[in-house]
């Protein structure tokens, strides 16, 4: 399959694609397959797959759809919500982090991308029965305790299936339901403990482009071996009612994806380019007309700052 596309009438005509990776959530009404073959046509190089995709669709024959197509699965989304405080909660989030590991070895991929979860107080599952009960349900300290224990339970289980936890830092606004971590430099400091091949990080544009140390935690990924995966998507104003749907085309709002682009290969990232977007209007589009978009933004914006030297 050519790593090559056509994107008529836009800026970027030819572009190599060779690491655009499409994730199954930018296309949120798309099958498995009807994504999968939205990017070979395109010319992508990947895909990256979210878990409800694949667990419709089968775990292997989602590998065999993915082979079929000649393309690479960047990374599986996603495991974590680790941050229950209760031993059924607990229990449960090993569990289902110990199925995601399997179905990210059986895919191929050696990332499994983690969001680890926010306050048991949130109610959001994963992190435990929601109670007004007491302070601890709030208490983000012992929270980010929580994560690194889990991370810890989890990471011998992983190395035995030659995959690699990922922890990706959200933005503050999520920190109370989805993620107690919100800088790369905490997924850092959270990884630090354990091998760079069993625990990384992913630089998500849409969740890191605000914070100011940036630059030096990328730098600091690729010193310590850890810059796992690089996500785009842009950061668009006014945001939505639900702030996760707030995520736009690369392009369409405020992210410098040219100077983090440079950042991130200056710091040796030669993977693929996950573009993921959350956003009603763009889940509503024809597949075709969005996987158009996905090429011509990382063309445009993301592909003349990649370093593509063969580093063999």
């Amino acid at each position: 399959m050519s790593a090559r596309t056509t994107l008529p009438n836009r800026p970027g005509e030819g572009a190599d694609l060779a690491r655009c990776s499409l994730n199954t959530a930018t296309v949120k009404r798309a099958t498995l397959p009807e994504a999968v073959d939205a990017a070979a046509r395109a010319g992508f190089g990947a895909v990256g797959l979210w878990r409800d995709r694949v667990q419709e669709t089968g775990v292997q024959r989602a590998a065999s759809i993915v082979a079929d197509a000649g393309l690479r699965v960047s990374s599986l989304c996603r495991g974590g919500f680790l941050t229950a405080a209760d031993d059924a909660g607990i229990a449960s989030a090993l569990d289902d982090n110990r199925r995601a590991i399997e179905e990210s070895a059986t895919l191929g991929t050696h990332e499994l991308v983690f969001v680890v979860g926010g306050l048991p107080a949130s109610g959001v599952p994963g992190a435990g029965p929601r109670t007004d009960a007491g302070p601890g349900d709030r208490d983000l300290v012992a929270a980010r305790g929580r994560v690194a224990d889990r991370i810890a339970d989890l990471v011998p289980f992983a190395a035995d299936h030659g995959v690699r936890i990922v922890l990706e830092a959200l933005h503050p606004i999520f920190a109370a339901d989805r993620a107690v971590i919100s800088t790369l430099g905490q997924a850092l400091d959270l990884a630090a403990p354990f091998h760079p091949g069993t625990v990384g990080v992913v630089v998500d544009t849409y969740h890191v482009w605000w914070d100011p140390a940036l630059r030096e935690g990328i730098a600091r990924a690729g010193a310590e071996g850890r810059l796992a995966g690089y996500q785009v998507c842009d950061w668009s104003l006014p945001l939505a009612d639900d702030a996760l749907l707030s995520r736009g085309h690369v392009g369409d709002g405020y992210v410098d994806f040219p100077t983090i682009t440079r950042w991130v290969a200056d710091a040796g990232y030669r993977g693929d380019v996950e573009t993921e977007i959350f956003n009603q209007s763009i889940w509503d589009a024809p597949f075709d007309e969005t996987v158009a978009r996905v090429g011509e933004g990382y063309a445009r914006l993301v592909l003349p700052s990649l370093d593509t030297r063969d580093d063999g």
